[in-house]
Parts: C-alpha cells; sequence; structure tokens
C-alpha cells in the first residue's frame, strides 16, 4: 500500500512539472521571438535553444509548487475513488498514507539540489552566450534579461565606471558594455560603448568598441584593451548571480568572496535554500495533506483546496521576504533559508494533527 501510495504521488509530481515546463518554454519561447523579431536573418533553432536552456532554472523555483499540486491531486484522487475509506477501514491511519509522499518528497529535494541544480546553473550560463550571439548587434535587447550591471574600478590611469546589460561566465564575460573613464584628477576622459567584453588578466578586452572623447570624432576598434585592477573575484561578485552557481561550486565560492573581503550573503542564502529544499518539499505534503484528505461526501473539497494554493502562496510570500531581508544583511542568511520551511511544515503538521487526533 504504501509502494502504490508513493508511486501515485510520484506521477502526480512529475506530471504537474512536466505541464509547468511545457507551459514556461513556451511562453519563454514566444517572449524570446518576440524580441528577436527585429533582427534579420534570426536563426529559429538558435531561439528555441536560448529559450529551452532557460526554463530549467525557472522550472526549479516552482518545484515546491508541483510537489503541493501533485500531493493534493493525488489524495484527492484516492478519496474520490474510495480508495482511502477502504485504507482507514483496514486500520491505516492518515500518518500512513503521509509517509510514502513524505520519503518520495524528500528524495526529489535531495536530487533537485545535488544533480537538477548543477545542471539548470550550466544551462542558465549557456543560454546566456546563446543570447549575446543572438541580441550581439543589439545590445538593448539584452536588457529584457533583467536590467543592467554597474561596476566600479580604479587603475593607475584612473578610474573607471563599467555597466553591461548581461553577462555570462561568471562575470568573466559581459554583453553591451558601456565605460565612462576619468583621469586621477576625477575629470572625464572617455565614453566607450561595446559590442562584449572579456576579462584577461590586469586588462578588459573590449569587442566592436567605440571611443567618444571630447572636442574629437569617434574612433572604432575591433579590440580596445582597457586596464583594470579588479581580480576575477571581485567582477563575478558583481556581475554573477548566485542563482547561476552550481550547488557544489557554492562553498567555494564563498571562501572566495570572504577571502576576497567581498559580500557572500547571496552565495550563502543559495547555499542553504539548497540545503533546505528537501524539507521544504517535504512541508509542501505537509501542508496538501491538511486539505486533502477529507472524504467527498463530507463537502467543502473546493474551500480546501483553495485553502491549500493560499497557504502555498503565503509561503512563496514569506520565502521572497526573508529573501529580501537576507540579501540587505537584515537577516542571517540561515534564518531567512530555513524559516519559510519550519513555517510550512509545523503549519501543515499541526493542522493535520488536529485533524486526525483531536
Amino acid at each position: 500500500m504504501a509502494r502504490y501510495i508513493g508511486l501515485r504521488f510520484l506521477g502526480a509530481v512529475l506530471l504537474a512539472f512536466a505541464g509547468i515546463f511545457a507551459l514556461v518554454a513556451l511562453l519563454d519561447y514566444i517572449e524570446l521571438m518576440r524580441r528577436a523579431a527585429d533582427i534579420a536573418h534570426v536563426s529559429a533553432t538558435l531561439v528555441a535553444k536560448t529559450s529551452f536552456y532557460r526554463v530549467p532554472q525557472v522550472t526549479e523555483q516552482m518545484l515546491p509548487f508541483c510537489v503541493l499540486i501533485g500531493a493534493m491531486s493525488c489524495y484527492l484522487t484516492l478519496s474520490r475513488r474510495l480508495e482511502l475509506v477502504v485504507a482507514r477501514a483496514a486500520g491505516m491511519s492518515a500518518w500512513q498514507f503521509i509517509t510514502p509522499a513524505l520519503v518520495v518528497a524528500f528524495g526529489l529535494g535531495v536530487l533537485a539540489t545535488a544533480i537538477y541544480n548543477p545542471i539548470s546553473a550550466i544551462l542558465q550560463e549557456r543560454s546566456k552566450r546563446f543570447e549575446a550571439e543572438l541580441f550581439g548587434q543589439n545590445p538593448s535587447a539584452l536588457r529584457g534579461n533583467g536590467g543592467t550591471f554597474w561596476v566600479s574600478q580604479r587603475s593607475d590611469d584612473g578610474q573607471a565606471i563599467i555597466s553591461a546589460t548581461s553577462s555570462h561566465g561568471q562575470g568573466a564575460g559581459l554583453n553591451g558594455v558601456s565605460v565612462f573613464t576619468f583621469d586621477n584628477a576625477g575629470h572625464f576622459k572617455q565614453r566607450i560603448e561595446a559590442r562584449a567584453a572579456a576579462l584577461e588578466p590586469g586588462r578588459w578586452q573590449l569587442l566592436d568598441a567605440r571611443v567618444y572623447e571630447l572636442g574629437v570624432l569617434p574612433v572604432d576598434y575591433a579590440v580596445f584593451p582597457l586596464k583594470t585592477s579588479l581580480t576575477p573575484e571581485q567582477v563575478r561578485e558583481s556581475f554573477a548571480t548566485p542563482e547561476s552557481v552550481p550547488f557544489w561550486e557554492l562553498p567555494w565560492y564563498i571562501t572566495i568572496a570572504e577571502r576576497a573581503g567581498l559580500g557572500a550573503a547571496g552565495y550563502r542564502l543559495q547555499f542553504q535554500k539548497l540545503l533546505a529544499k528537501p524539507f521544504l518539499l517535504s512541508a509542501m505534503v505537509f501542508l496538501a495533506a491538511a486539505v486533502s484528505l477529507r472524504f467527498f461526501r463530507f463537502g467543502g473539497i473546493q474551500k480546501m483546496i483553495l485553502s491549500g494554493v493560499a497557504a502555498g502562496f503565503l509561503l512563496y510570500v514569506l520565502s521572497r521576504v526573508t529573501d529580501d531581508l537576507s540579501k540587505a544583511e537584515l537577516m542571517q542568511p540561515l534564518v531567512a533559508a530555513w524559516l519559510p520551511v519550519l513555517a510550512g511544515g509545523l503549519t501543515g503538521f499541526i493542522a493535520l494533527l488536529y485533524q486526525e487526533d483531536g
């Protein structure tokens, strides 16, 4: 019986995940095609590949909701078919219904953290390279990827402020680059616009650059070197997002950032969230069971389903709030990552305990 319930739960979760994956892929492909509509000779294959490689990271964030929906669907189906009634008549308790789903959800969380997250991070980096290739001649289109990144540097030639519309390779490569340079006295020197930039030891290599100076006509360069004192760790902190770092590399990133004297709160938060994912998926099972083990003949199923969806939404809002507080250094990453897990798990456990044992 436990194996039967576990397989039914796994099938429901995989079905929900496949549906969300297909929906996200379709919407992202349509949006990317809209952005690429003005580009001549655009490759449909490249657009599809870019879109497909971005989907895993989005669906990774949707996995808890897939577990919530899958668990509710599984238990409601068992109740509608009176299988839960027969199981209860045979002496099984609600805790025996939940245990197989908890084991499967915890296993899915371990796989999501250890395997799926590294794969999604690698594919996300590849999608950034494909997107740079796709929109390389139209840097403004890259802003649809999430805004502009900024970093300031200082060298023997003075100060420079660098902005980029997107990055890849953990900040080692930039796209849609604008550079404002100043001399040691703080006076403006140049404005440089470049299609892309690559970080090398002691310098940036600006590709397809155009240099603007006061009183001088713009000059084009195929490659324009710009001195820099930035290290890869400093660039990574400015341009790389923690979500793009695979789980197994996060401890190394945290160590490097701390040795460089940079803030590692974002990496710490991401690491703790991935550690907490198996327990978060288990908490979703508790929430789903608390609202879906009611027998159909008792009525009120619609209200119970809506309350389960509302509980999942509130848990998502709580996680976003704690994430923002942690990134603003107003809350410890450990607390921010585990508070939603404890809140969701205890809420579902207490509600289920009250329903079953009074």
